[in-house]
């Protein structure tokens, strides 16, 4: 089943074309979109969420058009805003309450349900305190909990990890990761940090200018390709010049190599060099392709 479905998506604005002829489908688990900043990401939410009216084209969120049926989609999806939208004044409880009420749940319900997902985001000791005394990483985890409280069928999170430190990326990227796999909810989330989306999607759709570049499983974005990086402690460049001379085909890459993988002799002359050199090595690693090779084979063919 498709949880959601554009065919010529199109919007445009006075001066840019935020979504152009977007056609794509997305199916449950953990989707990631994927663009720079004014990619069109955040338009085309709004517009999934029926906030916003395409130029051009059709959407359909679990089955409902976009155009038509925007307030039923919202009561059936969370979603978690890129920007700052909370009020300092009140507590996190009572604001997630609040929207509980707000997406159809009786008041004992939203209070249970409130706690629960709190609990859940890792805010049980601070949610009676007032959200304008919380830091980023918890300001997040408020939007997140509130996308969850009315246990929606998918949840938008736009931009989940902005402005959190490397701890807080991980452990956001966690709690979005348990999402789509312990909770059962579906999930798209947008990012311009492209290793993100690598270990925690699914599936990714990659997006420029509100065009489509791609949207594949992340399995396909990841497939090993035919070279090898190479990492020692030291005595990297008596290695490339072994290498090189034993006819392998070297490109240093900081304080490592990528090695062309000409078949099993390749592994051989690594090993045979690093132990001729006596060389400590650190890692002997098989090369994959990353997203951003998308964007990066994009260029060049332009």
């Amino acid at each position: 089943m498709h949880i959601l479905a554009t065919e010529g998506l199109t919007k445009r604005f006075p001066t840019v074309t935020a979504v152009d002829q977007l056609s794509v489908t997305v199916g449950s688990g953990v989707t990631g979109l994927v663009g720079a900043n004014g990619a069109g990401k955040s338009t085309l939410i709004k517009i999934l969420l029926g906030l916003l009216p395409p130029s051009g084209g059709t959407a359909r969120v679990l089955d409902l058009d976009v155009t038509a049926q925007g307030a039923e989609i919202r009561r059936l999806v969370g979603y978690m805003p890129e920007h700052e939208c909370l009020p300092p004044d009140v507590s996190a409880t009572e604001l997630v309450v609040h929207l509980a009420q707000m997406s159809g749940l009786p008041r004992t319900a939203a209070r249970e349900r409130a706690a629960d997902v709190l609990r859940h985001v890792g805010l049980a000791e601070e949610r009676y305190r007032p959200v304008g005394g919380y830091s980023t990483g918890m300001k997040q985890r408020v939007k997140l909990a509130q996308a969850l409280v009315h246990d929606p069928k998918l949840i938008f999170l736009d931009e989940p990890t902005n402005g959190l430190d490397p701890r807080g990326r991980d452990e956001m990227l966690t709690l979005v990761r348990r999402i789509g796999t312990e909770f059962g909810i579906s999930v798209l989330v947008t990012s311009h940090l492209l290793g993100e989306l690598e270990r925690i999607c699914d599936h990714v759709i990659v997006i420029d200018a509100g065009r489509l570049l791609r949207s594949s499983a992340i399995g396909e974005f990841t497939q090993a390709t035919q070279t090898v990086t190479v990492e020692v402690d030291e005595g990297l460049d008596a290695l490339t010049a072994r290498l090189t001379s034993d006819g392998q085909t070297v490109s240093p890459q900081g304080r490592m190599l990528v090695v062309k993988v000409l078949g099993p002799e390749t592994y051989d002359a690594i090993r045979d060099a690093a132990v001729d050199l006596d060389l400590c090595l650190i890692r002997l690693e098989q090369g994959r392709h990353r997203i951003e090779d998308v964007f990066r084979e994009e260029s060049t063919s332009v």
